[in-house]
């Protein structure tokens, strides 16, 4: 994707200079998350969407359909294996990073995981949940070489053993998810539902639960250690979450909307092009962004309610890249996650090797900025970013080449990922 409006419209949604407007290239070769799904599971969705494939992705579909057998068979021979155990391995609450999409809750979980007892998911296990207690030693070690250096949407660096979102385990174990739009994303946006989690039939619910249970599970036999999640879909979930998993904890990320906006689109853009089986014309994705946070923090404030305040900390990314340790350090201590000074050292080596980390830049016309604030006036209200405030942050980070900035804290030499 070159970043421009494909929806034929006027530049009504991001105007984005030419240096930072391209998005990294995904090779051919590479594998898209649909190589991880099992062969039933990939039928079904092709089947759902009336194998409609672009012609130049006929080969990238052919492929997959001889892969996932593969998956298929690895799934049943891991749980011949390892079910017994897996099933009776008892689970710590784990802890949950929810914001919505490029808020900074990347690179909050690259920031935490660093404390070593925790275990995380990894590219690799996302990629292939059903088997890679069987795979991985192998395939994550040798196979490398077929991920791209960098993510399509930005600068953060790729890798099998690199922490991972978990909701495309959840997508490649054949669950109902938002991120199956991907897959077709000239077609409506299936799933939506499942940012709130309302409207779900029974049968459904209870196939997502067991699949997300089984993940966590697998993980954490494979480690015997807590686990830490980043989703932004796991958002509007919470409630669900705390009844799955009792004890669980939320660390909650907001972000100035204004750099929400074209970050979350930059995103889509960019992950719809590699991953889809179609061409995208991104004809509704204006509206696909500005109707999922508000029905994801529809839920979110609805559940919030439902869970003991200790649970819970909120913090920001603007604060969280103008002085990281203080912000963890805090989150450590409102959550008792225990001794902070065990992984300081850890997170400052950390913050060194990703000083010259740079965001991306995005630019938006008036009549953009207006109708964010119009869309999601109730996020700008409840999370503190006022217009003005926000207005003359956006000006300041421009001036002094801040990207992706808003208010609040010099992000400097830490220029941070969303």
């Amino acid at each position: 994707m070159n970043g421009r409006n494909m929806t034929g419209q006027p530049a009504s949604t991001e105007r984005t200079p030419q240096a930072s407007a391209k998005t990294h290239p995904y090779p051919a070769w590479s594998p898209r998350f649909w190589h991880g799904m099992r062969f039933g599971d990939w039928m079904r969705l092709l089947v759902e969407n009336r194998f409609r494939v672009h012609p130049y992705r006929w080969a990238m579909v052919v492929l997959i359909s001889l892969i996932t057998p593969f998956n298929t068979l690895m799934s049943r021979f891991q749980r011949l294996c390892f079910g017994h155990r897996i099933d009776a391995t008892p689970i710590q609450p784990p802890l949950f990073i929810v914001g919505h999409w490029r808020s900074g809750t990347t690179f909050l979980h690259e920031l935490l995981v660093l404390d070593e007892r925790f275990t995380f998911p990894t590219t690799y296990q996302c990629f292939a949940p059903g088997h890679f207690l069987l795979t991985e030693w192998f395939l994550a070690r040798y196979c490398g070489f077929l991920l791209p250096k960098q993510r399509p949407m930005d600068n953060v660096r790729t890798g099998w053993q690199r922490p991972q979102e978990d909701e495309f385990a959840l997508l490649t174990m054949g669950v109902r998810t938002p991120y199956r739009r991907m897959a077709f994303p000239n077609h409506p946006a299936p799933d939506l539902e499942y940012l709130n989690m309302e409207g779900i039939p029974a049968p459904e619910l209870e196939k997502w639960c067991r699949a997300m249970r089984t993940f966590v599970q697998t993980l954490t036999y494979r480690s015997a250690k807590r686990v830490i999640l980043k989703s932004p879909t796991h958002t509007g979930r919470i409630a669900l979450l705390s009844e799955l998993f009792p004890g669980a904890q939320f660390i909650h990320i907001t972000r100035d909307p204004y750099a929400l906006f074209p970050s979350t689109q930059r995103l889509w853009k960019s992950l719809d092009a590699a991953q889809g089986c179609q061409v995208p014309r991104h004809q509704q994705l204006d509206q696909y962004v500005y109707d999922a946070l508000l029905r994801m923090y529809d839920g979110f404030t609805k559940q919030r309610a439902q869970l003991d305040p200790a649970q819970i900390v909120d913090i920001r990314y603007e604060d969280l890249v103008a002085d990281p340790l203080s912000v963890v350090e805090e989150i450590y201590r409102k959550l008792s996650l225990g001794d902070f000074a065990r992984v300081r050292g850890a997170l400052e080596a950390y913050l060194h090797r990703e000083k010259s980390y740079q965001t991306n830049r995005h630019e938006l016309t008036p009549e953009v900025r207006a109708e964010i604030r119009r869309r999601w006036h109730h996020y700008f209200e409840q999370y503190g970013y006022d217009t003005a405030a926000a207005d003359r942050a956006q000006g300041n980070a421009a001036a002094m080449g801040c990207p992706e900035r808003s208010q609040g804290g010099s992000l400097g030499a830490r220029s941070r990922r969303a």
